[in-house]
């Protein structure tokens, strides 16, 4: 099998390449390294089935072996990142979906876009399931990333019912995990890197918003479980064991062992104010759930910073 990955420098990206090559699979990762490091994919440049294509998949691309797998993670993913590139995250989100979607169809492989939680915006239904459409606000700073997301949807179930292209849709919730940038802008490296720098604890708002976090493994098995399927609706992919964000900080301190002041900043606009998902499709679906607690997933991950900043 030969699978290729956009976004395969990034975060998920270089986990899934590395998972894919672990089942035996020739992996060809894509990225444009716009926020992606190609130092997360060092020690699988030595794999003989493994090569990179540096390249913008908001351009098109023509690969001339064989593709058996498409999976499209290519995205800025912070609010840092895409207020910073707004446009490119617009493009990569349409112009790359739409190439990548060409290329699964050129190919006859299997495809998988990865939505997000963020698709729900600010939502009304509580917790999340896949039925619900959302509270998005299409002018706001964020909906740069929620609606390139929601238009990715779209014209991947497009591909499916006009060309039969066997197609997948993950929504991603936040996720964790080694690898992570330090200025990556999210929750957690943020807390992380105030806790063990000594900083001041940013919290946003009165931190009564909840988020729902899971670690970056369980997130690769329920998307290795789900490419196999003939399952072509979203299936939401995340931890539905939820915490208030000043309960995070707390947690990420004391696991720190830092005596930083927990300090409080408005909220950003249109800041999803819970999320937490059902996952009761995965699971009747997939038999998927996660496996890794937060206590086990928050400690490999601050040691993974705590290397990182020699700490």
């Amino acid at each position: 099998m030969r699978t290729l990955i956009t976004g395969g420098a990034g975060f998920i990206g270089s986990h899934l390449c590395e998972r894919f090559l672990a089942e035996g699979h020739e992996v060809i990762a894509v990225d444009n390294l716009i926020t992606g490091d190609l130092a997360n994919l060092d020690h699988l440049r030595v794999n003989p089935k493994f090569r990179f294509i540096g390249h913008d998949i908001s351009n098109p691309l023509k690969v001339r072996e064989k593709l058996d797998n498409v999976l499209h993670f290519a995205s800025p993913a912070s609010p840092v990142d895409y207020l910073e590139h707004p446009i490119p995250t617009l493009k990569v989100g349409s112009l790359g979906t739409h190439n990548t979607l060409g290329l699964a169809k050129a190919h006859g492989a299997r495809y998988l876009l990865a939505s997000t939680s963020e698709v729900y915006g600010d939502p009304l239904e509580h917790p999340q399931k896949e039925s619900y459409w959302g509270n998005v606000n299409p002018v706001g700073v964020r909906g740069v990333y929620d609606e390139a997301k929601r238009f990715a949807e779209s014209i991947t179930m497009a591909y499916h019912r006009v060309h039969g292209v066997n197609t997948h849709i993950i929504r991603i919730f936040n996720t964790y995990g080694e690898r992570m940038r330090l200025n990556d802008g999210r929750v957690l490296p943020n807390f992380m890197y105030q806790a063990l720098m000594g900083e001041s604890i940013t919290v946003y708002g009165k931190g009564d918003q909840t988020r729902s976090f899971q670690y970056v493994s369980d997130l690769v098995e329920g998307i290795w479980r789900l490419l196999p399927t003939d399952h072509h609706d979203p299936v939401n992919l995340g931890n539905p064991a939820e915490i208030t964000i000043l309960e995070f900080a707390e947690e990420i301190k004391k696991l720190a062992g830092s005596k930083s002041e927990i300090v409080f900043k408005p909220l950003p606009q249109d800041d999803p104010k819970v999320r937490q998902p059902d996952i009761a499709r995965a699971r009747q679906l997939l038999g998927w759930e996660p496996k890794v607690g937060r206590d086990e997933g928050l400690k490999r991950t601050m040691d993974f910073f705590r290397r990182k900043l020699g700490k």
